[in-house]
């Protein structure tokens, strides 16, 4: 790949300069890889006189807005809308970037990307993402905090209020280190269950649980016990290695290490943190409704979707979510902890 200057950028290998200003921001190795797998096969396409509008051979800095809109084209049929808008916003951003740093004099995806908005307005159906296409969100994600906040939604099926709500009391983690930072897991429900989450009905708000006056209430028809899993139970000790001291009694799990340093993340903070890394992925624009923006209630659309899907067990699919009272569980199994684990930890997605 030729050097260039950051002050006067002029690569021979527009995209291969890209994608190491990509390392250099800090991004990870699997987002790298999503946009080079794209931005390759949008180069190729540019370089097959038989295939785009021009006629010949051109290189990225010269396409067009037809050019663009062209390839986008081709994808369809192939591939799902959620795919496409995906592939768009990554050329997008490569053209912005490229344009910023002055390589490029112009972004022909501005405009493409404007027109397909305006198609989903007219015909808004609820975005499909896929596993695959979720791990790169997840992976875009560099905050402790933030990615331990993102997975707990998306592999719990947790209500915004409900993780706002989590103690650290909640949480039994079986990690040596934190346990011995931490006062872990210490509801008595939680008792010789390692790797779980305590997910009460007692947190309502306006009401002090745990010493400290809540914002939030927990909606469920039940205490509930979630699983927690090798990848989850990673992203939240390294959160927690590095999560400010609170002043809360309560020692809330998700504290702000912002302006409100060490308080307890209210829903809204989450739901920020949700929109902001949604709409750096395309998945979210101001005006847009529930079934076109990602949110953390769509997380847990998407955590019951998959895992219904891949377990085929409603059931248990209900539990998790807190949506089924004591005599539903009783039809299943005597041993109603052990199932769910089981059928979870065999099931459950990865994201990292």
């Amino acid at each position: 790949m030729a050097t260039s200057s950051p002050a006067n950028p002029n690569p021979d290998d527009p995209v291969g300069y890209f994608l190491q200003d990509l390392l250099y921001h800090g991004k990870s190795e699997r987002t790298r890889d999503a946009y080079e797998r794209v931005l390759r096969r949008f180069e190729g396409f540019l370089s097959d006189p038989d295939r785009n509008p021009s006629g010949r051979t051109i290189a990225p800095g010269e396409a067009t807005q037809r050019d663009c809109m062209a390839w986008i084209h081709t994808l369809r049929g192939d591939n799902a809308e959620s795919t496409i808008a995906t592939y768009a916003s990554y050329l997008h951003r490569f053209y912005a970037y490229m344009t910023q740093v002055g390589a490029f004099e112009s972004n022909p995806m501005a405009l493409v990307v404007e027109e397909m908005h305006e198609s989903i307005d007219k015909d808004p159906t609820r975005r499909e993402i896929s596993v695959e296409a979720m791990r790169e969100f997840v992976g875009e994600i560099g905050h402790p905090l933030e990615r331990a906040v993102v997975c707990t939604l998306l592999k719990t099926g947790m209500r915004v209020g409900e993780v706002s709500n989590l103690d650290l009391r909640d949480v039994n983690l079986a990690d040596e280190d934190v346990r011995s930072a931490y006062s872990l897991g210490a509801r008595p429900r939680l008792d010789g269950r390692p790797d779980s989450i305590f997910v009460g009905t007692d947190a309502v708000r306006g009401q002090v649980v745990n010493g400290e006056e809540r914002t939030a209430s927990n909606k469920r028809k039940r205490d509930t016990i979630v699983p927690v899993d090798d990848e989850l139970r990673r992203v939240l000790v390294r959160w927690l290695a590095i999560r400010p001291d609170s002043p809360s009694p309560a020692e809330p799990l998700f504290v702000s290490t912002s302006g409100n340093w060490g308080q307890r993340l209210t829903p809204k903070m989450i739901r920020n943190v949700v929109e902001r890394h949604a709409r750096d992925a395309g998945w979210h624009r101001t005006g847009g409704g529930a079934e076109e923006n990602v949110t953390p209630h769509y997380f847990r659309h998407f955590f019951t979707t998959h895992l219904r899907d891949r377990t085929g067990d409603r059931g248990i699919v209900k539990y998790l979510r807190g949506d089924v009272a004591s005599d539903i569980i009783d039809t299943y199994t005597h041993n109603w902890g052990d199932r769910v684990r089981e059928v979870y930890e065999a099931n459950i997605y990865s994201l990292l």
